[in-house]
């Protein structure tokens, strides 16, 4: 099989989506790894989310082999939401633009698909790099074992290497309407939690994703994304099986207040960090209540946690 080009009247089985901002520095990587795949019945779009660096010069030199899609600022979900209407695959394969695949990516994950039509999506072992290409690390999530929509739900990281690691089928993720662009910083676990509700879910246990950690690439706008988390929580409630919509979406509520509040803390926004631990003993007082506890004890001792 040969790449799909842009301008190439047959679908090809993946649409490999980049969202990129101003990624000129890294861009080039990302794009080389795809091309560097050993599947490669695949097309590549690369959504150009309103850069004003040289992305646009970077892009350019790859002539026909991909198709670029120019849109104003928008931000991730509204960038892939670009890319995905623009995708013709049976399969949709997502890439940061910072991030990079291991050659066998798309095999083992086509393959993976291919042999259970019942799973939605799947994704792989990510390995954690820094600027200099220092290992720092591995995010395994579910270790090869099936997930549903309760272990999602519960455990965000069960979706190892995050978006840049998922292959779905797109007839389902353009069914479900795409990335909620209403949402910061929760929307990839949103339709993590959206797709497993609709299939089953696998993480291969092989290292197939490098994630790049920097020091600005996690943002510190923590209340936008405690208000999307929180949102996220609650709008996907009903899509838990009914005996697990009450004690067991409680806990998980509460579980991610007390996440927050540990980050607030440590910003030194020590009321607020105290009302989300508060706030969590009384939603989930006999799951969380131990962890509500002790969290705010060691925060009015002004300990460090």
């Amino acid at each position: 099989m040969t790449t799909i080009l842009h301008g190439a009247t047959e679908a090809p089985t993946v649409s490999v989506i980049i969202p990129t901002w101003n990624a000129a520095w890294c861009i080039r990587r990302a794009i080389d790894s795809v091309f560097a795949q050993a599947y490669r019945d695949f097309e590549l779009i690369v959504v150009d989310d309103g850069s004003t660096d040289d992305t646009a010069v970077v892009l350019g030199t790859y002539g026909g082999q991909l198709k670029v899609v120019t849109k104003s600022n928008g931000g991730m979900s509204s960038a892939r939401n670009a890319g995905i209407r623009e995708a013709r695959g049976h399969y949709l394969a997502f890439l940061d633009a910072d991030d990079r695949w291991l050659p066998y990516k798309l095999a083992r994950q086509v393959a993976m698909l291919d042999r259970h039509p019942d799973l939605a999506f799947c994704a792989a072992v990510a390995t954690f790099e820094d600027l200099q290409g220092r290992t720092l690390g591995e995010w395994r999530g579910a270790r090869g074992q099936p997930a549903d929509v309760a272990e999602v739900f519960e455990n965000h990281a069960a979706v190892a290497g995050g978006a840049s690691a998922v292959l779905a089928r797109r007839d389902l993720v353009a069914r479900l309407g795409g990335f909620d662009e209403t949402l910061a910083g929760a929307e990839d676990t949103d339709l993590w939690i959206r797709l497993a509700a609709h299939g089953g879910f696998v993480c291969i246990d092989e290292p197939l994703v490098v994630v790049l950690r920097r020091p600005d690439s996690v943002s510190r706008n923590f209340e936008a994304m405690r208000r999307g988390a929180l949102t996220m929580i609650g709008k996907n409630r009903n899509l838990l099986p009914e005996h697990l919509r009450d004690a067991f979406w409680r806990k998980v509520y509460a579980g991610t207040l007390c996440d927050y509040a540990k980050w607030a803390y440590r910003d030194g926004r020590r009321g607020a960090a105290l009302r989300d631990v508060l706030t969590a003993l009384w939603v989930s007082p006999l799951e969380r209540g131990r962890l509500a506890i002790s969290l705010a004890l060691a925060m009015l001792a002004r300990q460090r946690i």
